[in-house]
């Protein structure tokens, strides 16, 4: 019933006025202003003030609800996740009221289905909206960007961190930096903090390890001048004498291990922990390891390994306790990370709808700390908007903490 509520197409207007929660915006840093610029004062009835509309496309999948029908294990995952985004982007929304913000936020099942998404860019509605966000999936985002050719509202990719060079949508805004950003950033570590004059890069065989591997070549070969000499290494059955004499036996050696397939990794990773009783190794992993649950910490850190990630929450901090509270208090659950990136989506975009005066909104002039993550939007006019921002993760007393 929740469900079949929440994604009605009809218009359901957000409350002028938190309703039990506590404003939650301190559980977040405010948008960056421009210098000198003063801060938006809100002096006009609530009534009388601008009303931001804001259409969801998420996979509720509610077709699964009718007679005969019965979610999927990966329907029923895709379902909660949407629900699970929804419920923090709206927290967000119910504490921006508290400042006098107005919204409309529209509820739509995109399906998890290409034409469904197809359907819904022609649908007025989503259209005339200020904001849309979604859908989800690249598929989908794919789908809806080829019927919103004419449509220049700004389009919110939450979840998916596929690259928007496969989309080629002006108006897309791409919160989770995708991969080729990942490589970037551990390039710009190993050339600023490690001072590494080489780099083994320790490659699979498999072709999926370019995908890392050719934006952090391009970054370290940019940054160094080509100064940094890339070694490329084919490992076979973790067999790694043949570099032995190119390492150092003072300085540290630096690793690239840009797999995430698991024979290979577990096979390579115990030879190099080998390779550290008679040489000094740092080892720079793939931001998917962090969620790879056959990855051992104590080995990792004896690796010194360091990796990428879009996502580090503090548990302890005082801004996640508070939100955790005011979560369940308007739930009764506790937030699971698709709610707390849909509050820091919400807090995020919402703040940028109800106090842009132009009517195009400049993503890229307004840097954001949230809860899981910092917002920096560069734009590029082919493909919109992308969130530049990863954290250096490294393993301290067998848990990732950041280091930058």
């Amino acid at each position: 019933m929740f469900l079949a509520a929440a994604c009605s197409p009809k218009t359901r207007p957000v409350a002028t006025r938190p309703q039990q929660a506590q404003p939650a915006v301190p559980a977040a840093k405010a948008i960056e202003k421009p210098v000198n610029k003063p801060p938006v004062k809100i002096t006009a009835p609530a009534a009388q003030q601008k009303v931001s509309a804001i259409a969801m496309l998420l996979p509720f999948n509610l077709d699964n609800l009718n007679v005969g029908g019965k979610y999927s294990k990966a329907d029923m995952q895709k379902a909660n996740m949407a629900v699970e985004y929804y419920q923090g982007f709206k927290l967000a929304l119910d504490s921006l009221t508290a400042n006098g913000y107005n919204y409309r936020l529209q509820l739509f099942d995109a399906k998890d289905k290409p034409a469904e998404a197809r359907n819904l860019a022609l649908n007025p509605k989503v259209r005339n909206s200020d904001l849309i966000v979604g859908p989800i999936f690249p598929d989908g985002i794919k789908a809806f960007g080829t019927g919103v050719t004419a449509n220049k509202n700004p389009m919110v990719s939450p979840l998916s961190p596929s690259s928007p060079a496969a989309f080629r949508n002006p108006s897309l805004i791409t919160v989770i930096p995708p991969l080729d950003y990942h490589a970037r950033r551990s390039a710009q570590y190993v050339y600023e903090r490690l001072k590494a004059k080489k780099v083994f890069v320790l490659k699979s065989g498999f072709s999926e390890d370019n995908k890392y591997i050719t934006p952090f070549k391009q970054q370290l070969d940019s940054l160094s001048k080509l100064k940094t000499k890339i070694i490329p290494f084919t490992v076979v059955r973790g067999d790694l004498a043949a570099l032995l004499p190119q390492l150092s036996k003072t300085e540290p050696n630096v690793f690239l291990l840009p797999s995430t397939n698991q024979a290979f990794l577990q096979v390579t990773l115990r030879s190099l922990d080998t390779l550290i009783k008679s040489y000094p190794v740092i080892l720079i992993g793939h931001p998917s390891w962090e969620k790879l649950a056959f990855l051992k910490a104590d080995l990792l850190q004896r690796l010194k390994t360091v990796i990428t990630s879009s996502d580090h929450v503090n548990y302890k901090s005082g801004s996640m306790i508070a939100f955790i509270k005011t979560y369940r208090k308007a739930y009764h659950l506790e937030p699971s990370e698709f709610a707390i990136k849909g509050f820091d989506e919400g807090l995020y975009f919402g703040q940028l709808l109800a106090e842009d005066e132009t009517g195009a909104m400049k993503p890229e002039q307004h840097d954001f700390e949230g809860l899981h993550n910092k917002f920096h939007f560069v734009k590029k006019p082919a493909t919109g908007w992308v969130n530049t921002h990863v954290y250096m993760l490294k393993y301290v007393n067998f848990e990732l903490k950041a280091i930058e």
